[in-house]
């Protein structure tokens, strides 16, 4: 019995560590120094923190738009990024909009000229990216991997400490350097598995060789 639940694990989770898994625990060290000794305006929107979580994403698009597997599969990927990258922003409010001599304080979109098309927009390109998905019956492709793909099992726990550690910051204790050093360590964990997946060999699904009569039959 034990060893069969050992088999099964192994086939589906990768405990090794890979270099993306120790930046990730480097972040998740850096959580409580940061909350302890970072000035609240490193977590205000446009400060280093968040900064850094821009880095992560645009890197993270960059990975899954260079994978070189399931290519449809990684342009939904990079698609889902450039929602994320557009909700850290808030679809460039709050890079464009900053009130003046108002610290992290921005203009709503109500008060912002033809602001009112900003969520129908941001909505539209939501949708794009779910139409995208369905239509390459990407669905498909997604529960594949989830059956046939090894997870990286420290990434994934650590991307969801980080999400976990997120919510609890912005919803019960309230501080901007938490809630973003957690949201780092969340998206760092993300962009770390979409590397691996894209990127490392163990990840990478190995195509069917064609036999010699199926290369005759497409001739």
């Amino acid at each position: 019995m034990l060893e069969n639940i050992k088999n099964w694990f192994c086939a589906h989770f990768d405990i090794k560590a890979y270099p993306t898994t120790y930046i990730n625990i480097i972040v998740a060290l850096l959580i409580f120094p940061c909350l302890l000794f970072l000035p609240s305006r490193w977590g205000y929107e446009n400060g280093v923190l968040e900064n850094i979580q821009m880095i992560a994403l645009f890197a993270g698009v960059f990975f899954a738009l260079k994978s070189k597997v399931d290519k449809k599969f990684f342009i939904f990927v990079a698609l889902v990024l450039a929602i994320l990258i557009l909700r850290e922003i808030n679809c460039g409010r709050t890079i464009f909009f900053a009130i003046p001599g108002e610290v992290n304080s921005f203009y709503s979109w109500k008060e912002i000229k033809y602001g009112y098309l900003a969520h129908p927009i941001y909505g539209a390109f939501i949708a794009s990216v779910g139409v995208y998905f369905l239509w390459n019956k990407l669905f498909i492709n997604l529960w594949d991997k989830i059956k046939n793909v090894r997870l990286p099992i420290w990434d994934i726990c650590l991307m969801i400490l980080g999400m976990a550690l997120g919510i609890y910051a912005e919803e019960v204790f309230h501080n901007f350097v938490f809630e973003e050093i957690t949201e780092l360590l969340f998206y760092t964990g993300l962009i770390g598995i979409i590397y691996l997946y894209s990127h490392h060999n163990n990840f990478k699904r190995e195509l069917p060789v064609a036999t010699e009569a199926e290369t005759k039959e497409e001739e």
